[in-house]
């Protein structure tokens, strides 16, 4: 199998999806990667140019059949404060060290790192180990203009 273009998500029909790729952050943004499907078989993703996958994008395939892209679960810190004043402050020091962050309105999701969790709870916020997908905001630079609805109750999350 063979892919050369991303369909973003929520923009291909479900029923044309012949099979899942389960990735992690680190291997989502790529040109070109050969990728072992959920269904035991392999497919190479050959894009023009590095793209960024998200949770819920298509690969399509040669033959008009979709591939969906599934985030895989990681060790995840899952941020809040009682306060939202803290939060943004707690939002401002992430972004200020360049880390990937996932936002939820009331929380922020990071990378595990036992450094930065201590910094978290050192400016008032509390911190849950958690394993969920990851799929972090593209950034200011990252091209395009997107908007992207992240749900308060998503279905994939896996807490641990």
């Amino acid at each position: 199998m063979r892919a050369e273009n991303v369909l973003p998500a929520g923009s291909w029909d479900p029923a044309r999806e012949v099979d899942r790729v389960l990735i992690d952050f680190d291997r989502r943004h790529r040109r070109r990667i050969l990728l072992a499907t959920e269904g035991g078989s392999e497919m190479l993703l050959d894009l023009p140019l590095p793209a960024r996958l998200r949770h819920g994008d298509g690969l399509r395939l040669d033959d008009g059949g979709v591939v969906r892209v599934c985030a895989k679960p990681e060790p995840l810190l899952e941020i809040h404060a009682h306060d939202e004043g803290d939060l943004v402050r707690i939002a401002w020091h992430l972004g200020n060290r360049h880390l990937p962050v996932q936002l939820f309105g009331n929380r922020i999701r990071i990378r595990a790192d036992h450094v930065i969790e201590e910094m978290v709870e050192g400016l008032g916020g509390h911190v849950d180990t958690i394993e969920a997908p990851f799929d972090p905001e593209p950034g200011a630079y990252a091209g395009g203009h997107q908007h992207h609805h992240h749900d308060d109750d998503d279905a994939n999350d896996h807490h641990g």
